[in-house]
């Protein structure tokens, strides 16, 4: 019965063109088998960062004897950490081939994020980048890149040399111009240099719930929550929008034609924070075609028990732009706060990474 539910509720998000992906990885998870019963129940992707692994390493023991090993091969905590990190991402992702193969490598990625440290130094993390899609040597993975302008300039390279990505950290709307602008001209780049862009991969992240955390905060220092809970949800529907004018057959049309795949908006931190929403509200209000929602366990768990799938994310788009222009009305920067919380984003990212450094080491 539980089975059932999981099959009709997860893939009819999946018919309505949105894709279910998991924000999570664990070896437990792998190991038991369990990750497998969510891909046969309808999730079709997977992503991971610094602090899905840092917790995952910290809350069992399942990872001790690997680091036990390592460590007397005389291997460092970093070296121990690439090793972890590109192990379960390398077995995740051969659970997740079928679904590549089947959907023409359209889904059934899992992402891996480079060192949180590189975020505004495109060297770097082109060079980290392409060491660890070598070293994990599976099709269907993408480097995290966080779209930080300089991040972008990454981006850009790494599409040119045929290295899928996934864009990460991206609140607004000129956050994720950006991003789609480095993949388009990657792809342009790499046409250029004579090489094929089919099977070239890249899906845009947009970080949701932060936004609406950082924004309620603003709304009750100047006494007033008529607008509570809207400025996430009216942002990415803007962001969308922008999406099918950017990926439109007009703009893009030249690009698919040479085998260029749209580079999809992916709803990532769809958790709810505040306990008086909605558990699914960031998934339920985003549904859209040619998208995808990267949901964490709890969210997850909660969709397939109790949410409702239907197309709704261009659903009130007159009160989204109204929210906005309320905002602005009321002296709040939606962009400036954006660029605030990519910012932190950046620095909480390393702070899991050190964290997690410090756990292998100990």
């Amino acid at each position: 019965m539980e089975t059932k539910l999981k099959l009709s509720t997860l893939r009819k998000l999946y018919r309505l063109g949105q894709s279910p992906w998991y924000d999570n990885i664990d070896r437990r998870l792998i190991r038991s088998g369990t990750l497998k019963s969510y891909i046969d129940s309808g999730i079709v992707g997977l992503t991971s960062n610094p602090t899905i692994f840092q917790k995952a390493v910290e809350a069992s023991n399942i990872y001790d004897e690997q680091i036990k090993t390592l460590s007397k091969e005389g291997k460092g905590a970093r070296e121990i950490y690439d090793e972890i990190t590109i192990s379960d991402v390398r077995d995740a992702a051969d659970l997740l081939k079928g679904i590549y193969l089947t959907t023409n490598g359209i889904d059934g990625y899992v992402s891996i994020e480079v060192y949180p440290e590189y975020a505004h130094d495109p060297k770097k993390t082109v060079l980290c980048a392409e060491d660890i899609f070598k070293r994990i040597g599976r099709e269907n993975i993408m480097i995290k890149v966080p779209g930080t302008e300089r991040g972008c300039a990454a981006v850009r390279s790494l599409i040119r040399e045929g290295i899928n990505v996934n864009v990460t950290l991206l609140f607004s709307v000129g956050h994720y111009e950006r991003a789609a602008r480095a993949y388009i001209d990657g792809l342009e780049d790499r046409l250029k240099d004579g090489n094929s862009i089919k099977g070239v991969a890249s899906v845009a992240s947009l970080f949701i719930s932060r936004i609406d955390t950082w924004i309620d905060k603003r709304l009750k220092n100047v006494q007033n929550e008529s607008l509570k809970g809207k400025a996430a949800c009216a942002n990415t529907k803007m962001i969308y929008q922008k999406f099918k004018e950017i990926f439109n057959d007009e703009n893009f049309g030249a690009l698919r034609k040479r085998g260029g795949q749209i580079q999809r908006p992916l709803w990532a931190s769809t958790s709810t924070k505040d306990p008086a929403y909605n558990d699914v509200k960031y998934v339920e209000e985003l549904i859209g075609k040619d998208t995808i929602n990267t949901m964490p366990q709890q969210t997850m768990d909660a969709f397939i028990e109790h949410g409702e799938a239907r197309l709704a994310i261009e659903d009130d788009l007159g009160d989204a732009v109204d929210s906005l222009k309320k905002l602005g009305e009321l002296k709040i920067d939606l962009s400036a706060v954006c660029q605030e919380i990519q910012d932190e984003g950046v620095s909480l990212f390393q702070a899991s990474f050190d964290k997690l450094i410090d756990t292998i080491t100990r």
